[in-house]
């Protein structure tokens, strides 16, 4: 048995500690044995619906328990799991089901009336499992009609507990997360058992600190690597999960406290709202041993005062999911507001173990010299297997020898360290969230009166950047900027949507026809010297 895969993991840790605490959530408590047994069900469930390793199962719902039996329940029957974001839309939705293929959708009742929004019907999804209630939504019509509805409680107690035994191959596919393309269509990451392993084997114990007295709380989104990523990454030693269902930051302070939290990953916007939540400088954080952040920027000050206030270690991860996560950590001790080495603060931090990185010239692939500016390629065992059904996406990332263009900009300085510079790619990180301009600029060119448009990432202190719109009006057109936000709104998640305007007569570009986004950029960045993360 390879403890190193999902699968492999989760069995090990039950036979070395059934009756130890595996998660807690919402006032339960679960040992890892009676996971199992609710794991093993499942797995005897999706055996029961047709579902054969490599099967695609679609999981929609925030954070929780179900996530996790569905996961590990997948992993034990040889199923790849699909985490949906929830916060799309529901074409968008729909789109990350039907490419995926998943002919299982496990989901929420509150989100099954975005099944009737649904207008493709999830063709390849043949069952539809209701966590909560499903008699409540009896009356839901629309998309998946056709697909047979059941309970999740009922679809389990049909099944007897028993592990069906798969154990997978290394380049066995387990998880499938989705991030946009620059296209704006989804793209399916494929994270094989290898990587998987390499969270838990290199990452866990070294990067980490990770072992079986960890109690770490569960804050971003499952759908994310950041989410699930961590997840796997700090159970992997047999510690406690604490699960929070969605983001609070008064609940999570309150977490903390009650559940004694020793480790935890989030965002700089989260990082922001803890700042001002009131009673947070009477809080206990004593448990806390290390919070980790990464995904997007944090200014300088943000970080400094959560070093005072909350008082414990803090390290910086830089990755994405096209690396499953962190493969470039800043320590703890590089994170010093008052000594000589101040300017650490404004880097990604070193490599992980056996991680490689190159900064070469975007345009010859060549190796630039230290200090100077280029695309950041790294090649370790963390980089993913491709993109699913996208072979020449995959072929124009992952490059000869191993090497994965991240589309990042940065350096390497003399002693190693990564600082992130700016992005290759247009892309829009909002709170952790990757936004691609192409996919709002298609919406905004839909809105009456608008006749040219280009997305671009501004500074924001909560969120990192947000999105902002430049936008040329059609002749004789007046459309305001809340005209094109509310049009947009009802057409994509909001996290995507701009949250402000600008007018202009003309959009800068190249004489191919180009959009020039740094030259629209760059007066909003003036004087920022972190710029990406």
């Amino acid at each position: 048995m390879n403890q190193f895969t999902a699968a492999g993991m989760f069995r090990a840790n039950v036979a070395e500690r059934g009756d130890g605490v595996m998660f807690r959530s919402a006032g339960t408590t679960v040992t890892w044995a009676e996971h199992y047994r609710r794991a093993c069900s499942l797995a005897q469930a999706l055996l029961a619906d047709g579902v054969a390793p490599g099967d695609r199962v679609a999981f929609l719902d925030r954070n929780g328990l179900a996530y996790f039996e569905v996961l590990f329940g997948g992993a034990l029957a040889g199923a790849v799991n699909v985490a949906v974001n929830w916060r799309l839309a529901p074409p968008e939705m729909a789109a990350v089901i039907d490419d995926s293929r998943a002919t299982i959708l496990v989901i929420h009742r509150e989100f099954v009336p975005c099944l009737a929004a649904m207008e493709s019907g999830l063709p390849a999804v043949k069952g539809v499992v209701i966590l909560g209630d499903p008699k409540a939504d009896a009356d839901q019509g629309g998309a998946s009609d056709l697909a047979r509805r059941v309970g999740y409680e009922d679809w389990l107690a049909a099944c007897d507990p028993v592990d069906p035994g798969f154990v997978g191959e290394p380049d066995d596919i387990s998880m499938q997360l989705y991030t946009s393309g620059t296209t704006g269509l989804p793209k399916g990451v494929m994270l094989a058992n290898r990587n998987i392993s390499t969270m838990i084997e290199l990452a866990g114990a070294d990067a980490f600190g990770i072992d079986e007295s960890t109690v770490s709380l569960v804050a971003m989104p499952l759908f994310h690597i950041g989410g699930s990523g961590w997840a796997l990454t700090a159970m992997s030693r047999g510690g406690t999960s604490v699960i929070l269902r969605d983001m609070d930051p008064a609940e999570l302070l309150r977490l903390v406290e009650r559940e004694r939290i020793t480790h935890t990953f989030v965002v700089p916007a989260v990082l922001m709202l803890l700042l001002g939540t009131p009673g947070i400088e009477k809080a206990d954080l004593s448990s806390l041993d290390t919070i980790y952040y990464g995904a997007s920027p944090i200014a300088e000050d943000v970080l400094v005062r959560c070093m005072a206030v909350i008082g414990c270690h803090f390290a910086q991860v830089y990755g994405m999911t096209e690396t499953s996560g962190a493969i470039v950590r800043l320590e703890h001790q590089d994170h010093d507001p008052d000594g000589e080495r101040r300017h650490l603060l404004r880097a990604a931090g070193k490599p992980l173990p056996e991680v490689d990185i190159r900064i070469v010239d975007p345009d010859t692939s060549g190796d630039v010299p230290t200090n100077t500016v280029g695309e950041i390629w790294t090649r370790s065992p963390y980089n993913m297997v491709g993109y699913w059904q996208k072979p020449e996406e995959t072929a124009s990332t992952i490059l000869e020898g191993g090497w994965l263009r991240t589309g990042d900009a940065g350096y390497m300085d003399d002693e190693g360290y990564l600082f992130l510079h700016d992005r290759i790619k247009d892309m829009v990180v909002s709170g952790g969230e990757n936004i691609y301009p192409a996919e709002v600029e298609n919406v905004l060119l839909g809105v009456p009166g608008v006749g040219d448009a280009a997305v671009i990432g501004v500074p924001d202190d909560t969120w990192g950047e947000t999105v902002k719109a430049v936008v040329v009006r059609a002749p004789g057109s007046d459309v305001a900027a809340d005209a094109i936000i509310a049009f947009c709104r009802e057409r994509l998640a909001h996290y995507k949507c701009p949250t402000s305007v600008d007018f202009t007569e003309t959009l800068p570009r190249n004489p191919s026809g180009k959009i020039l986004k740094r030259e629209l950029r760059e007066p909003y960045w003036v004087g920022r010297e972190r710029r990406v993360h």
